[in-house]
């Protein structure tokens, strides 16, 4: 009796099953019972040309109370738009006797080539999906923008002095690298989108020069959204790509008015000589790593007006060498990526270095702030050299600074930090971080920016004669006119209107 109830059981299951693969015989002819669709345009962000896209979805809902056959679902400029549809899970242009079940649905996946545009600038786009039932076509547009670039693939590497210029962006698969005695200068505007481990080696010398109005930039390849709560754009994510590395031959490198975002480490220096310059970053912003955001050992650097931000590990890693930073913002604030917490504060400095099982001895000959924020988001300030800076060093009572092997002074700038009473530290703001206009809150999609709010700490407290020697900050703003200037920070402070509206 047993098994008798278990076969008219399987019986009864295949038989619904077969039946749900058959199609539909008593559906609604009616033409005005309507779809209903998830969207009614179906937009794609800027799309490389030749590259394929992200496969992004919609649905088709039968909101009514009675079956429908969808005569027909085709793409309407099929194969000339470069869209490609997939109706649940079958690939083609154009497809018929689509059934569809009272209250159910049926997914539709869209893909995109845009073909090559011969300019610049990204070219819209457009096709349409194209739904008939009973006699009534209901439509859903379909949009992208596409963009021409220039493939970098396959390991490319310049051996002999090269000029990029920016007519049009490059996009970079796997690595691209500098030789040594070679110069790679990248003008006014220039755009790289690195694909995911992709890296920019650099043996010889880099020489970016950008503009306030037009940057050189280098960002991740990835120019959509991740739609959760919040529309968050990829550019805002790190650990996207690797990042940019100056081997122990490189010198001489120029970042001026450079933005690099999004990869696993950002600039990374390897050991050279630190009495020939390593590299000079100036009205630059470096943010939003994986890993570690600038570090480099025993070489000289120089950074001036720029921000250093957001980073797993390290914003700012000096180990050894001679280092130079004026009017800069080392900022660590990071709140999204693979989910783990800040590692480090936002400034170490050390005169050794660590790997494996051996440890090699680096003395920081030199390692000067002026009118810097060194903020972040760690909450210790009560232990020596505690909060946003930390000293690592060889000897016992060495963090109190040596002028050979561990050489470091601070001078006008805030330090989240306990107050440290050292002849090293002159003019200095302690204490909590100051008011930035944006702090990156959900609401804001995890924007930052490290411009000083009004009333913040660090308005007007820089040190106007090495002001003096940079007048005017990243933004173009000038920090000797105004009335409550200089401030500290890559950023001059300037009145805003509605910081004060914002307040209770």
């Amino acid at each position: 009796m047993k098994n008798v109830s278990i076969y008219y059981t399987l019986a009864i299951l295949f038989s619904g099953i077969l039946a749900g693969c058959e199609g539909i015989s008593d559906y609604s002819v009616n033409p005005n019972l309507r779809l209903r669709f998830s969207v009614d345009t179906l937009s794609f962000d800027t799309v490389f040309s030749s590259i394929g896209s992200t496969t992004k979805q919609f649905m088709v809902y039968n909101p009514n109370e009675e079956a429908l056959r969808i005569e027909s679902i085709l793409l309407a400029n099929a194969g000339k738009s470069g869209f490609r549809i997939n109706v649940d899970g079958r690939k083609g242009d154009s497809f018929t006797d689509i059934d569809i079940w009272k209250n159910d649905s049926l997914y539709v996946s869209v893909e995109v080539t845009a073909d090559p545009n011969g300019g610049n600038r990204p070219l819209l786009v457009e096709d349409s999906i194209l739904f008939y039932t009973n006699g009534i076509r209901q439509s859903v547009l379909l949009q992208a923008c596409g963009q021409d670039i220039r493939l970098i693939r396959g390991g490319v590497v310049f051996t002999e002095d090269t000029v990029l210029t920016a007519d049009l962006p490059y996009l970079v698969y796997d690595s691209l690298t500098v030789a040594e005695g070679a110069t790679l200068t990248l003008e006014k505007g220039v755009t790289f989108y690195m694909h995911n481990g992709a890296s920019l080696i650099v043996s010889g010398t880099l020489k970016a020069n950008g503009t306030q109005e037009e940057p050189v930039l280098f960002r991740g390849d990835r120019l959509d959204y991740i739609y959760a709560e919040i529309v968050l754009p990829y550019d805002r994510i790190p650990g996207q790509w690797r990042g940019i590395y100056f081997t122990s031959g490189s010198y001489d490198n120029e970042l001026n008015h450079v933005i690099v975002r999004n990869g696993t480490s950002g600039l990374t220096c390897w050991e050279s000589a630190p009495e020939r310059l390593k590299i000079n970053i100036r009205n630059s912003q470096i943010t939003h790593m994986e890993g570690n955001l600038l570090v480099a050992v025993n070489c000289r650097t120089e950074a001036s007006n720029s921000e250093f931000s957001n980073a797993v590990n390290a914003t700012v890693a000096l180990v050894g060498g001679k280092h130079r930073f004026t009017h800069c913002t080392i900022a660590n604030y990071k709140k999204i990526g693979n989910g783990r917490d800040i590692q480090s504060p936002a400034l170490i400095l050390s005169n050794n270095l660590a790997t494996g099982e051996s440890e090699t001895s680096y003395p920081l000959q030199q390692a000067w702030f002026d009118n810097c924020i060194i903020d972040g988001s760690w909450t210790d300030t009560t232990r020596l050299y505690g909060g946003e800076i930390t000293f690592f060093t060889r000897e016992t009572g060495e963090e109190q600074g040596h002028d050979e092997t561990f050489n470091y002074r601070f001078n006008a700038c805030f330090i989240k930090t306990a107050r440290i009473e050292n002849e090293r530290f002159v003019r200095n703001l302690f204490g909590k971080s100051p008011s930035y206009v944006k702090t990156a809150t959900k609401e804001e999609a995890y924007e930052y920016d490290f411009r000083l709010a009004n009333e913040s700490e660090g308005i007007g407290k820089a040190d106007r004669a090495v002001s003096e020697q940079y007048p005017v900050d990243r933004y173009g703003v000038n920090r000797l006119t105004g009335e409550t200037g200089p401030s500290v920070g890559a950023y001059e402070y300037v009145y805003r209107e509605e910081d004060d509206k914002d307040e209770p």
